[in-house]
């Protein structure tokens, strides 16, 4: 998880913050926004309600249930579904299979949340369900969503709060908003920077320390720093840490050496998909993918506590 301080200034109207919280996405949404009103603090609210109800496969009536529940047929969703769709192919593409949105095969066979007995998958069903993780299985046509293997199902956890906080910035953009932090649990994505022009210091939580331990910080002016770790969900049975990131190749939890990448982009939904590429990926395969990028820098943490970043300039 993301640790922030935000400060405030004493001065009148668009000097001052206002602030939402809400539960949506099975996280704890913040939204601060300076020069804001009520009536923007409320669509906001209503842009997390509208995107989970068109993006969460636990709900039945979601766009992404109705494709998953379709047998392979094809479904029709709306314009935004289809367009964050691509763009996990897109992400799918990239990393070679590395990031797949079709990892929901075998990532609904873990219970990282409440699993007091720390039951582990049995190994044959996994090999079954990673049969049917292949990105290359959907086919978006225009709003037209097809699965041609009936048996895949997606889930779009690992790009969508970074789609949306995304979206939240261009809505408080076109209000003429100047100064934002939006937080989807953990996403962090700042619009401009602090009211008195200096940048947000974004802290990033240490993995495996007690919640706000922080580890380094980052200063950050309109751009996004999202952060994936093996930390943030998982359980530990006879030594071994399970947790939530899961190789697409074998549907088990990542073991690579590393505990946490922490992604800066212009945009979010970069940092969404490539924090989870590059803790897939590795360190060095990770590093080589970010090299090849522009505009995207990265943070590496490995499990001896080491920090590697991909540019000196990151502070």
């Amino acid at each position: 998880m993301i640790c922030i301080g935000l400060g405030g200034c004493s001065t009148p109207s668009k000097s001052e913050s206002m602030k939402m919280t809400g539960m949506f996405f099975d996280t704890v949404v913040q939204i601060e926004v300076w020069g804001g009103t009520s009536e923007i603090m409320d669509h906001c609210e209503q842009l997390c309600e509208d995107y989970e109800q068109l993006l969460s496969p636990t709900i039945e009536t979601s766009e992404i249930s109705r494709i998953n529940s379709a047998g392979g047929a094809p479904v029709e969703v709306s314009a935004e579904t289809a367009e964050l769709i691509r763009d996990g192919i897109r992400y799918g593409e990239l990393s070679d299979g590395k990031f797949d949105i079709t990892i929901a095969s075998a990532s609904n066979l873990w219970n990282f949340t409440d699993n007091p007995d720390k039951i582990i998958p049995d190994a044959d069903a996994l090999a079954e369900a990673v049969t049917h993780v292949d990105y290359r299985s959907v086919q978006v046509d225009g709003n037209t969503v097809t699965l041609t293997d009936p048996q895949a199902k997606i889930d779009l956890g690992g790009i969508a709060k970074g789609y949306i906080a995304d979206k939240m910035k261009e809505y408080l953009k076109s209000q003429g908003i100047e100064h934002a932090l939006i937080n989807l649990g953990g996403n962090m994505l700042a619009l401009g920077s602090r009211y008195d022009g200096t940048p947000f210091r974004i802290g990033l939580q240490k993995p495996f320390a007690q919640s706000g331990t922080v580890l380094g910080s980052l200063s950050v002016t309109d751009c996004s720093v999202v952060t994936s770790g093996n930390y943030e969900r998982y359980f530990e049975k006879d030594g071994v840490v399970y947790h939530h990131i899961l190789d697409p190749d074998t549907g088990y939890p990542v073991e690579n050496g590393l505990d946490q990448v922490s992604i800066i982009s212009d945009l979010s939904v970069d940092g969404d998909a490539l924090s989870t590429t590059c803790f897939v990926l590795g360190l060095d395969k990770g590093l080589e993918l970010i090299e090849s990028l522009d505009g995207i820098e990265a943070v590496f943490v490995t499990s001896d506590g080491e920090v590697f970043t991909s540019s000196d300039e990151i502070q």
